[in-house]
């Protein structure tokens, strides 16, 4: 099952790819456009209009955090952020996935526009100082910058979905959890703007040369709410 669950953020990020090669391909007869992130995700709901075709955002939650303080969509209100899944005991994957996503963090953790969570798929073993100890062990110490949270598993799990990633239990494999190593980004609509494998350096480079990108729209579309 790890393996299935691995395979669909590597079989999207290949459709992107080949998408992106085959606008590259037109740009000598095409005026080049400026760079842009597309919206991703799942039509999860009944469409409004026949011109209601994007991806639906992430779903409200509420989650805690690793200073045991209640968190929820408007705790990213106005942020981009970045979203992955773990579990404390992870034998696997969790360790190269956190360490990667340390380099993004650290990449931009004077940025206060950028924040990340990270959630936790074992609810059971994960509590709060266990999850305060997991982040200060990797040298965060801000908790408004860099969310560690925990919830009920059906909330976890359905997150991990609407974040376009795979999470479940699994006892016949090590730590007794099935998980990929995606990284989401997400913009301050709660739409999903790419994914990446945490498991992949090449990937993740690709994530810090994408937030930039969607730094600029963010910045933009807040100088035109202004005017």
């Amino acid at each position: 099952m790890l393996s299935s669950l691995f395979r669909v953020p590597t079989l999207f990020l290949g459709l992107l790819l080949t998408a992106g090669l085959g606008l590259f391909g037109c740009s000598e007869t095409t005026p080049p456009q400026e760079e842009r992130l597309s919206i991703l995700g799942l039509k999860r709901t009944t469409p409004t209009s026949p011109s209601d075709t994007l991806p639906d955002p992430i779903p409200s939650f509420t989650l805690t955090n690793q200073e045991g303080k209640t968190i929820n969509n408007q705790t990213f209100a106005g942020k981009v952020y970045v979203t992955d899944f773990f579990f404390a005991t992870c034998p696997s994957i969790c360790p190269k996935m956190q360490s990667e996503l340390l380099r993004v963090y650290e990449a931009y953790q004077d940025n206060p526009d950028v924040l990340f969570l990270s959630h936790t798929i074992d609810p059971a073993h994960d509590s709060i100082p266990v999850l305060r100890d997991y982040a200060e062990r990797l040298g965060i110490k801000d908790a408004s910058r860099w969310h560690f949270a925990t919830a009920p598993h059906d909330t976890i799990f359905n997150l991990a979905r609407a974040y376009m990633t795979g999470a479940e239990v699994d006892k016949t494999v090590a730590g007794g959890f099935a998980h990929s190593g995606t990284f989401a980004l997400v913009d301050s609509k709660r739409r999903v703007r790419g994914v990446y494998d945490g498991m992949e350096k090449s990937q993740v480079d690709l994530l810090i040369h994408d937030l930039p990108i969607l730094l600029k729209e963010e910045a933009e579309s807040k100088q035109t709410a202004a005017k």
